[in-house]
């Protein structure tokens, strides 16, 4: 897991675009206004959603009710 993960304030229940909310609001405005940094900002997106998707399947494996 990535460890600003913990910072967003999100649980496992949550869906991917609550994710991606919390995401973007995490970065101080002026990050996200800079275009050279698009292709970080993505990669830092991606990087909390595939820790978010980790946590959810170790939080409610498939075929366990």
């Amino acid at each position: 897991m990535d460890p600003f993960y913990a910072h967003l304030g999100v649980t496992p229940q949550d869906r991917p675009c609550t994710v991606l909310r919390a995401a973007i609001r995490a970065l101080h405005p002026s990050l996200r206004r800079m275009r050279g940094l698009r292709v970080a900002r993505q990669r830092f997106y991606r990087a909390m959603l595939a820790s978010h998707a980790r946590l959810q399947t170790k939080a409610n494996p498939m075929g366990a009710d």
